[in-house]
């Protein structure tokens, strides 16, 4: 079998290297990896390589970064090198580009007589139909869903619309954030992938039910927190954005980054009363919300480090009275 794989992270890395390391021993072989253009990171914001091609280079796989595979001649370049190396079948995991029918359809197929042909397979962060598209994982932690998964799905060309392969359940922690629920997410997709490969006569297709819901990706302006929410829903928020775009809010003018909070009670705020500081010690800083009270016990200063709550006030007084506030609600006031 030759698969060509697909990926950017580090979601989609661990699949790469569960699969190259059942290769050989399954007689399978990896003769091309595609994955996005390296990005600028860091402070530095130094071009840096994605974990998948970090792990390909590693292994001496070739590996290809076009910036699309729909328009232009880069992305006929990329199709073309694509069929140049006759994959049987396409993995892909986390990729982060748009893969057109055309490229679907080059590899081989692993089952005959399949419509359309087994010729691609997806490996997505959720038990679909629940949370379509780009941010499944963090959709589910923000919507205070108890439970998410792995399926492995066959890719047609909608956005993760292709009928049912292999799906198992994973429960979400109620101190999961969306970093913690990616890492186990990624052992399950890692070892679900390589058992469908292993058993490809096994697998049976099952169209997808009804209900979708969509995962829209994640932007900076979600970020900021409006303290009118309660405090569950702004607990959900910090976890789901972590570790992007992190919760923030201003406070005394600077922006704070909250890293990791807690929610406590239910009972309605007086409205002027939102977002302002009731207790600021070792313990956190505890906020007022719509209803109910944050704990925030780990933030950031803007061009600061991650601190306790401990180190924070220490270094940065907070009071009794102080508020939190976004952007909008500055703008209004």
């Amino acid at each position: 079998m030759r698969i060509v794989f697909a990926g950017t992270p580090d979601f989609a890395a661990a699949a790469l290297d569960a699969i190259v390391s059942a290769a050989p021993s399954a007689g399978w072989t990896v003769p091309l990896v595609l994955t996005q253009p390296d990005r600028p990171a860091g402070r530095g914001l130094k071009l840096t390589a994605s974990p998948v091609k970090q792990l390909a280079m590693a292994h001496g796989i070739d590996v290809d970064t076009p910036a699309s595979l729909r328009k232009g001649d880069a992305a006929l370049a990329a199709q073309a090198r694509l069929s140049g190396v006759a994959p049987d079948v396409l993995v892909v995991a986390a990729y982060g580009l748009i893969l057109p029918q055309p490229v679907l359809d080059i590899p081989r197929g692993l089952r005959k007589g399949w419509t359309p042909k087994l010729s691609a397979l997806n490996i997505h962060a959720s038990l679909l139909p629940r949370w379509r598209g780009a941010a499944p994982i963090a959709r589910a932690i923000e919507a205070g869903d108890g439970e998410t998964g792995i399926t492995i799905m066959q890719m047609d060309a909608g956005l993760d619309t292709g009928p049912m392969l292999a799906a198992e359940k994973v429960s979400i922690a109620p101190d999961d954030t969306a970093d913690t629920l990616t890492s186990k997410l990624a052992r399950v997709g890692a070892r679900l992938i390589v058992d469908a490969l292993r058993n490809v006569d096994r697998l049976v297709a099952t169209p997808q039910p009804g209900g979708a819901t969509y995962a829209a990706k994640l932007n900076k302006s979600e970020a900021w927190l409006d303290w009118s929410q309660t405090a569950g829903q702004l607990e959900r928020k910090v976890r789901a954005f972590n570790p992007f775009p992190i919760a923030s809010s201003l406070l005394n003018g600077s922006t704070v980054r909250i890293w990791h909070a807690q929610a406590s009670g239910d009972r309605f705020s007086d409205p002027a009363n939102v977002g302002s500081v009731k207790s600021a010690d070792a313990s956190g800083v505890r906020v007022a919300c719509g209803a109910g009270e944050l704990l925030i016990t780990e933030l950031q200063r803007a061009n600061g480090k991650r601190t306790t709550a401990r180190e924070f006030v220490s270094g940065f007084p907070v009071h009794v009275g102080d508020r939190f506030v976004s952007p909008q609600i500055v703008a209004t006031e």
